[in-house]
């Protein structure tokens, strides 16, 4: 099959691209970002609930996103999430800044059917403040 140069030039430059992409994100040069996707309809919810939902996601293998309080490290924790778990969101509010360093301020009170409380929302597929402040009411 003919390609022409200028296709062939895309291709070449995308390749690079992922695999300069794949080699800063594999040394940690890449900077991380809160998880990206959306609060969505909570698993099982019927036609007009309004709760929203998001997973826990980006926790290191036996490790746990733990839930306070309150929007701070030194609240009482009161559970422990792991990657995939499905939490309800709530509100959000600012508090501590994420345990891994960023600098992301930003704490979703949620609800698992059996208690409450607040996690960071770095941890959690909400896809950051500029996704989810249009669904998601400040506490």
């Amino acid at each position: 099959m003919l390609m022409s140069r200028q296709l062939r030039s895309r291709k070449g430059s995308a390749a690079v691209a992922v695999a300069a992409t794949v080699l800063l994100a594999g040394a940690g040069l890449l900077a991380a970002t809160p998880a990206q996707a959306a609060p969505r309809p909570c698993p099982g919810a019927g036609a007009g609930d309004p709760a929203r939902c998001a997973q826990v996601t980006g926790i290191d293998p036996g490790s746990a996103l733990v839930m306070h309080t309150a929007p701070n490290y030194g609240a009482t924790p009161v559970a422990r999430w792991g990657n995939g778990q499905w939490l309800e969101v709530n509100c959000w509010t600012t508090g501590d800044p994420d345990a891994d360093g960023n600098g992301y301020r930003y704490w979703m009170w949620v609800d698992n059917g059996i208690g409450d409380g607040y996690v960071n929302d770095w941890y959690l597929d909400t896809g950051g403040p500029g996704t989810w402040k249009s669904q998601i009411p400040q506490c």
